[in-house]
């Protein structure tokens, strides 16, 4: 029972990763369409004569699009692993906690120089 109960931000927090996934998933696939040229009349024109070779543009936006959303969601979730959360939940963070500390810093924030829980 003494658990914390997630709060509503922490459980949207998926939602906000697989919303940028898909925003990066549809960019890629509009910057394939147009730079395919599925807008155009000949293009469009030899679709629709069967003259077309290949992938169509649409499918082929739709492939891009996919892949970039699919890369997105994996290398965003590859870069939220990396950190615990819970290391961080009490304390002021003032800096990017991937880096390394600096000598005057020291794990529990004191600021004092000869506190530090790294020294050997």
């Amino acid at each position: 029972m003494s658990e914390k109960k997630a709060n509503r931000r922490e459980l949207l927090r998926p939602l906000h990763l697989l919303g940028i996934a898909l925003v990066c998933g549809i960019f890629a696939a509009v910057v394939t369409l147009v730079s395919t040229g599925a807008f155009t009349s000949r293009v469009n024109a030899s679709i629709a004569n069967g003259s077309y070779q290949g992938l169509t543009p649409i499918a082929l936006g739709l492939v891009i699009g996919g892949g970039a959303f699919i890369v997105t969601l994996l290398i965003m979730s590859m870069l939220i692993l990396a950190v615990d959360p819970r290391d961080y939940q009490d304390k002021t963070i003032d800096r990017p906690v991937l880096y390394d500390e600096e000598p005057g810093d020291d794990a529990d924030g004191s600021g004092e120089p000869g506190s530090s829980s790294s020294e050997r």
